[in-house]
């Protein structure tokens, strides 16, 4: 078998735009019939133009011709051969997984096995997740988050994340003491509704000073957070580090970081104990799976970034079901996101169920994707 041609599918997202404005997904061709799926993340990204060329150029040059099975040799190349490429970027690197996850919907498919049993298969028969905690209102009055938290176990979550500082730029900076107090009474609120039934991720953007963030933790370490995100920026892994020393709230970062070589300086320099990997991102599935086999070693969990589109979600699923530090996985997917799909993603009671199908176990809706086309361009 081999790769012959990809095809681009740039769709229009809807409002709330989880995981994006627009969707950009890659669809591998091979001589057999046999077709693969990818996402290349689009995020807050205005331009996509470049990117598709850059998928058509990458595929051309590096897939076209060779086996999906080569799947390692490929990401190799691709990785390699073009001297600006190798260095982790949020430029090429979530190229390159969109074509890796493809690859292995290819695989998937022609084994008959859904992905995670070609990577040691299943070791999580569901998969606890957990979304942003609706902010509406709440800083005026921090008791509503109580309400909403109450809610939020009602509907069977276990987890939930909430920015309480704004506004997240510019970066890094601090808050004064009465701020900080005042934030943290939103966490108290949540705790007086409903106890220990739900766990409450403090999510930052790495908006504070190294002093900053030690500080914020201090306040908040009464309420028992389930980690602390991002305390400063992630490009100095020593100040999250020393940020990690100083506190017992569990540190939580990754999102934007790419490759095993990044991970690798966080996990030993102990700058953090939860992994948010994006699988759409950091290099695709395979790669995923070695950041969370450094992470295993390291006594590190797993908790993967999702602020994606559908496709990409599959793929973290995947990722997830065979990791055995796997910890919880951010789930953003709204009305489109099951649309989108002939069979969508399950997702009930604060829990994801992997699929049984072969690959990544989705197929795309033709009606619901000529409804949202913006471009579609074949090479």
């Amino acid at each position: 078998m081999k790769v012959t041609g990809v095809e681009t599918i740039l769709l229009d997202n809807i409002a709330p735009f989880r995981g994006g404005r627009q969707w950009l997904f890659i669809r591998l061709f091979t001589d057999e019939g046999i077709t693969g799926l990818g996402e290349r993340p689009t995020g807050h990204t205005p331009d996509l133009t470049s990117q598709i060329a850059l998928l058509h150029d990458l595929v051309g040059r590096f897939v076209v011709g060779h086996s999906p099975f080569e799947i390692e040799a490929i990401w190799q190349r691709v990785y390699a051969s073009n001297h600006d490429y190798r260095h982790p970027s949020l430029y090429g690197t979530p190229a390159l997984s969109a074509i890796e996850m493809a690859l292995w919907d290819i695989v998937g498919k022609a084994a008959g096995q859904p992905v995670y049993n070609l990577l040691g298969g299943r070791c999580h028969d569901k998969l606890r997740a957990y979304a942003y905690m609706p902010t509406e209102g709440v800083w005026d009055d921090p008791t509503k988050a109580g309400e909403i938290a109450q809610k939020l176990v009602e509907e069977g979550n276990t987890a939930c994340k909430i920015d309480p500082f704004m506004p997240y730029f510019p970066l890094p900076r601090d808050f004064p003491l009465k701020t900080i107090k005042h934030a943290a009474k939103i966490f108290a609120a949540i705790r007086d509704a409903v106890g220990d039934e739900l766990e409450i991720g403090i999510g930052t953007h790495g908006q504070f000073s190294t002093a900053g963030a030690i500080r914020v933790a201090k306040v908040f370490e009464e309420y028992h957070p389930f980690w602390f995100e991002e305390p400063v920026p992630p490009e100095n892994v020593d100040e999250m580090a020393r940020v990690a020393a100083h506190t017992s709230i569990p540190i939580a970062t990754g999102e934007r970081l790419v490759t095993i070589y990044e991970f690798a300086e966080l996990l030993e320099k102990q700058a953090a104990q939860i992994i948010q990997l994006d699988v759409g991102q950091c290099g695709g599935i395979l790669e995923s799976k070695k950041i969370a086999s450094i992470a295993e070693a390291h006594y590190a969990m797993i908790a993967p970034h999702m602020y994606v589109g559908p496709v990409a979600a599959a793929a973290a699923v995947q990722v997830d079901t065979c990791s055995p530090n796997f910890l919880i996985q951010e789930y953003n997917g709204d009305t489109l996101h099951n649309d989108i799909f002939v069979e969508p993603v399950r997702f009930e009671n604060g829990f994801i169920e992997p699929p049984t199908t072969p690959g990544l176990g989705i197929e795309l809706d033709d009606d619901v994707v000529a409804r949202q086309l913006v471009s579609r361009q074949s090479s």
